[in-house]
């Protein structure tokens, strides 16, 4: 569904969470604040799903616990709120009850306010760096929780902190006004079909290469994926996508749709010019094709895309 005002920006980037770093290596403050804080239990071995209860207007919001009624499990301080709690995460299974679901950010990210989404997308990102770190890749040896779960460290002293890869994702279009412009969306080949048999088409994107920009990663994985060039690039956001740790670089571009199209069948197997017309009947969920999960950029950069033209589409 399209929301009736443009996107403020990209869903996973919303949050009013005050990370404090200031206080990551105070541990008389911190100790305090474990006792006062509230705590976020993720279970990470199911894909990072946490507890959320839906409220009647469509939104959802996370259960929280109190510290004393938390799983014993490494402990990552994720920051203070607006009111000054402080918010922690932890590892963990989680326990059904009546009025909870146990959900992920793909599926309701979108859905949390703004200090939900931090502390969900942080408590995430940070618990799948943890789990691919239990050793230092240096020396072999284990590794512990420092900085508040900020850093870990081995034996000797050597020190590892949290890193994201910077990925690119971009919408590319051709610059026409109306509901006659068109976007290009493809389907990646190792998406599996969908129930119905349909597909889902989305945004072209890609992995930043060691010493190589974002911009020229966008010009390149769009060559590379469909054979086409791009005569502008245009930042519009990113977000924190952690599966298991990216950072997704959001682009708009525009193309030529007279330049034929030749897909890498290994990435792309199958891409299309859509109009505005079309992408909002997939929005709508009309049809065989649709459009990506509203909580990924992919979606915030088409819908924007729809909508620096609304007037003219509903008109």
């Amino acid at each position: 569904m399209i929301s009736s005002e443009k996107p403020s920006g990209p869903p996973l980037a919303r949050t009013t969470l005050d990370r404090a770093a200031e206080h990551r290596r105070d541990e008389k403050w911190l100790a305090a604040a474990w006792e006062r804080g509230q705590v976020l239990v993720v279970d990470l071995a199911k894909g990072g799903r946490a507890l959320v209860t839906d409220h009647p207007d469509g939104s959802a919001a996370l259960i929280l616990v109190p510290s004393s009624a938390a799983p014993e499990a490494e402990r990552w301080f994720l920051g203070v709120g607006p009111d000054g709690t402080p918010y922690w995460a932890v590892d963990g299974p989680l326990e059904a009850a009546d009025g909870v679901r146990a959900t992920g950010l793909r599926e309701s990210g979108h859905l949390l306010d703004d200090l939900g989404t931090g502390l969900l997308t942080t408590a995430v990102a940070l618990g799948n760096w943890h789990r691919s770190h239990r050793y230092s890749p240096k020396t072999g040896q284990p590794t512990e929780v420092v900085e508040a779960g900020w850093a870990r460290v081995d034996p000797d002293g050597g020190m590892m902190w949290p890193r994201t890869d910077p990925a690119m994702i971009i919408l590319v279009h051709d610059g026409v006004a109306g509901p006659d412009g068109r976007c290009l969306l493809g389907h990646n080949a190792a998406w599996p079909p969908r129930p119905d048999g349909g597909r889902r088409f989305s945004c072209l994107a890609g992995f930043v290469e060691a010493g190589e920009s974002a911009e020229a990663a966008v010009a390149r994985e769009v060559y590379e994926e469909v054979g086409i060039g791009l005569a502008e690039i245009r930042y519009e956001g990113s977000q924190s996508w952690p599966y298991p740790g990216s950072l997704m670089l959001g682009f708009h571009g525009i193309a030529d749709p007279a330049e034929p199209l030749t897909l890498d069948p290994e990435e792309i197997d199958e891409a299309h010019w859509f109009t505005r017309s079309e992408v909002v009947k997939m929005f709508s969920g009309e049809g065989s094709q649709s459009v990506p999960m509203s909580s990924s950029i992919a979606f915030y950069l088409i819908e924007k895309w729809l909508l620096e033209d609304l007037e003219n589409i509903s008109g």
